[in-house]
């Protein structure tokens, strides 16, 4: 008799409850029969909590990302791939911040760096990546070539990760429905249809960071920071580089190789600052309403120094300074100019259909 998807499953759930490991291909084969539906929820939630619960492997993620990319994830080509930079985080983190990657995306772009985005709803706040693009006047499910034309034009471009535009098998079916940090948040993060590889990548927590990284490096990526900000006196964290205490970092370098270090907001001369001054606002339309406000550097607390310290990550990564200080630097100087806001307007007016209710849209926060 025939195995079915059920037991195969179930077979490898108990396996991962016994703490053993998945091979690359057995990872890429459960995923696929994920992403395709055929087991039974119960079966797929199980799955994704015996695996997230032993402690994922880089060959488990990357066996999640193949399965991910080669048949959930829409390809589109980008001029210059070789240059493009990612930023983006996992979700799932333990303490909610407005969109930092947002900003600091903004503000590297104002800097001529190309960013290819790939985010995802909020499922534990009300400020994911996917909803303040929205709130801002993106057109978040437009066609991947859409996204395209608009880092050509406007130096940046989001893939929403939960549009069937960008992944139209199962990735927004599943991942609405999680709310825990999963291998699945973690591979499809990574499923960018443009590829690009060079990245910033927050994750929910230090233990995933090598995990990560050494799959970034198994699948293509030439520069990358995985990172995990910490809060002082405190057991939560984010996916962000933190102005709140220590910052834990994974960085790819150019020649391959893999090191860790951490460091404070100090090391680059910000202040430490309360975590509480971080949080979103409770509604979309005022959390919309200060992001234009940060963007027109009309903000100079937390919120402006977590955009920069960031941002400076991006500048680094992206080889545009030979230090994460220099980069800082750079992204100040790019906040206090106030580009940040005209790469705004303009990935407003090209990330759409309609660039008239676009520009209405963000007129509304100004």
């Amino acid at each position: 008799m025939p195995t079915t998807p059920d037991k195969l499953l179930g077979g490898l759930i108990t396996r991962l409850i016994q703490q053993q490991d998945l091979s690359r291909d057995e990872a890429r084969d459960a995923f696929s029969l994920v992403l395709q539906d055929r087991p039974t929820t119960m079966q797929q939630g199980a799955f994704l909590a015996a695996l997230t619960a032993k402690g994922e492997t880089a060959e488990e993620v990357a066996g999640s990302w193949e399965a991910i990319y080669d048949l959930d994830t829409i390809k589109v080509p980008v001029d210059a791939a070789d240059v493009l930079v990612e930023n983006s985080g996992t979700g799932m983190d333990s303490f909610k911040t407005f969109n930092i990657s947002t900003a600091a995306s903004l503000l590297a772009a104002a800097g001529g760096i190309p960013m290819a985005r790939h985010g995802a709803r909020a499922i534990t706040s009300v400020c994911g990546t996917v909803d303040m693009a929205e709130a801002l006047g993106v057109d978040v499910e437009c066609p991947v070539e859409v996204v395209a034309d608009s880092i050509r034009r406007a130096g940046i471009g989001l893939f929403n990760g939960m549009s069937p535009q960008t992944h139209p098998m199962a990735l927004g079916r599943i991942l609405s429905q999680l709310h825990f940090g999963s291998t699945l948040n973690i591979a499809a993060s990574l499923a960018n249809p443009a590829l690009p590889q060079i990245a910033v990548r927050g994750v929910y927590a230090p233990e995933v960071m090598h995990p990560v990284i050494e799959v970034m490096r198994a699948i293509g990526y030439r520069r990358a920071i995985v990172l995990h900000g910490a809060i002082d006196a405190s057991d939560k964290g984010m996916d962000e580089a933190s102005v709140c205490g220590m910052t834990h970092c994974a960085e790819l370098t150019r020649a391959g190789e893999i090191t860790t270090y951490t460091f404070r907001p100090e090391d680059f001369g910000l202040k430490t600052y309360a975590a509480g001054e971080l949080q979103p606002a409770p509604q979309i339309a005022d959390e919309a309403r200060r992001f234009v406000a940060l963007m027109r550097a009309r903000e100079n607390g937390a919120r402006s120094r977590a955009a920069i310290l960031n941002a400076g990550l991006i500048y680094y990564v992206a080889d545009r300074a030979d230090s994460i200080a220099g980069g800082v630097k750079q992204a100040a100087a790019a906040f206090e100019s106030g580009k940040g806001f005209e790469v705004l307007q303009n990935w407003v007016q090209h990330q759409t259909s309609d660039p008239d209710r676009a520009r209405a849209t963000l007129a509304k926060w100004v």
